[in-house]
């Protein structure tokens, strides 16, 4: 199935008798039980205003599409959602996608204004508007962001846009053993530098991001590139390629991949018990790693490991309170049991 409009997904949603899987362009989707319900049919750019770092689109726009037009204006979406080809505007949300960035600038649920959805009973809802607010009620907009659909299908979802920086450059160290790699990036987190991101590249090196005016970004990256001298030299290195390849680690798989969010006082720990080839994100709180289909990671309280490319995916069982809330949610907006996903 695959609705030109609104009406026409609502119309569709009520009429179902089972399962619905609600698809974009598949690119980030895990399985799910259901008959495809497409919404690249619901696609289109309805309003940017770039001098409000505000765009609107339609579910199904490419992400493609909505880079190019922001790009045109000297923008770009702040939380930086991997380039996967096919990739719209609703996967990105409904994944709550998010790059090396968003240690800094958050993830997309922190981006999103608004959104329009559909409910698993048909009825199409908005929450939110154009500009951030503080307001009574719900914040369902916060809601759909990562909820793969569970919940309803994204029709429409409003974003807050950002500058392209200035001048991007990247501090690299080489040759620093696990412990020195995640005290390296917890002085230069805690500083007062303004790191945009902070990982580890798959062939070792730590890498730190600075961004914004030139002179801004040359008095910071002396005073980090100073403080890091107890690490090792720090090569300043024009551009931020590096943080390209941390962001698109998952897209390069060869098997098996397993994603992995803990604190970065776990990340250590984590490191060591690392099988195979993996990058390391968010200055310590995301890992990726290249590991096989039945490794079991020991975990601490609070971290989260998820197998999401190999055969079945693994998801994580939800502690109790969170099964519980997630239970209730479900039975308010899609209490047919329609939604299997979205992506």
């Amino acid at each position: 199935m695959r609705p030109d409009s609104e009406d026409d997904l609502a119309a569709m949603i009520r009429a179902a008798s089972g399962p619905l899987r609600v698809t974009g362009g598949g690119t980030r989707s895990r399985p799910a039980a259901g008959e495809v319900l497409d919404l690249r049919g619901l696609a289109g750019i309805t309003l940017y205003e770039p001098e409000a770092l505000t765009l609107i689109a339609r579910a199904g726009t490419p992400l493609a599409e909505v880079e190019a037009a922001l790009a045109a204006e000297g923008q770009m979406l702040a939380f930086e959602p991997d380039p996967r080809p096919g990739s719209t505007i609703g996967g990105v949300a409904a994944t709550n996608a998010s790059g090396p960035r968003r240690l800094s600038a958050g993830a997309c649920r922190d981006a999103m204004l608004g959104v329009r959805f559909v409910t698993g009973t048909g009825e199409i809802v908005r929450n939110g508007g154009r500009v951030m607010k503080n307001v009574t009620g719900y914040d369902l907009v916060k809601l759909l962001a990562g909820s793969r659909g569970t919940l309803g299908a994204i029709t429409e979802v409003a974003l807050k846009t950002a500058p392209i920086p200035p001048v991007r450059v990247t501090l690299r160290l080489d040759g620093l053993d696990d412990a020195r790699t995640m005290a390296a990036m917890m002085a230069a987190l805690s500083g007062p530098y303004d790191v945009t991101g902070a990982g580890r590249l798959p062939e070792g090196g730590v890498v730190l991001r600075l961004e914004g005016l030139p002179g801004s970004v040359e008095s910071r990256a002396k005073a980090l590139s100073a403080a890091l001298k107890p690490y090792g030299h720090a090569e300043i290195v024009q551009g931020d390629a590096d943080f390209a390849t941390l962001r698109d680690f998952a897209m390069a798989a060869q098997g098996p991949l397993w994603r992995i969010v803990l604190r970065p006082s776990q990340a250590e720990a984590m490191l060591a018990q690392l099988p195979g080839r993996h990058a390391v994100d968010w200055g310590g709180a995301l890992i990726w790693a290249e590991a096989p289909p039945d490794w079991h990671p020991a975990l601490r309280p609070g971290a989260r490991a998820s197998r999401v490319i190999g055969a079945p995916a693994m998801l994580p069982e939800p502690d109790a309170v969170t099964a519980r809330l997630t239970a209730g949610l479900r039975a308010k907006f899609d209490p047919r049991g329609i939604f299997g996903g979205q992506a």
